[in-house]
């Protein structure tokens, strides 16, 4: 038996949401300083974008990684259903102690695909675009 091709399969999904940079560890002024007029008390929002990619061996069967369709419902359960035109801050529990930067929002979105995923294993990489200039990418490494 020889060994099967490994892949990478990446699916995108865009949402929209707000939220505001404010540390609950800092003080108002150190908030400020820190996060500028991204610490505006009415928040701020983004047309966020995010990739996830899976890694894995093709299967000899389907010729897939994972099946696409298992992929779409897995985003939407994690990202569009938790995210999407919601306040970061206050429609999303995770976030109400924690400063919900890009770095966090990926920490997130990798938690909970993978919680939702039957192979969580086979997560390999999540990209979130901030702005088309500022991304974050997140592979579930911790120290």
């Amino acid at each position: 038996m020889s060994a099967r091709p490994i892949a990478y399969l990446t699916r995108r999904e865009t949402f929209s949401a707000c939220h505001r940079l404010h540390s609950p560890l800092l003080t108002d002024e150190e908030n400020l300083q820190i996060f500028s007029k991204c610490n505006n008390p009415n928040g701020h929002g983004h047309n966020y974008t995010v990739e996830v990619t899976i890694r894995g061996p093709i299967d000899e069967k389907t010729g897939m990684v994972m099946n696409l369709s298992d992929l779409k419902l897995y985003m939407e359960q994690s990202i569009m259903n938790m995210m999407d035109h919601k306040n970061l801050d206050k429609d999303v529990p995770h976030f109400h102690n924690l400063v919900s930067t890009t770095e966090n929002v990926a920490v997130f979105i990798w938690d909970s695909l993978s919680a939702h995923m039957a192979n969580p294993c086979l997560l390999y990489e999540v990209k979130v675009f901030e702005t088309e200039k500022n991304i974050m990418i997140y592979r579930g490494e911790r120290e």
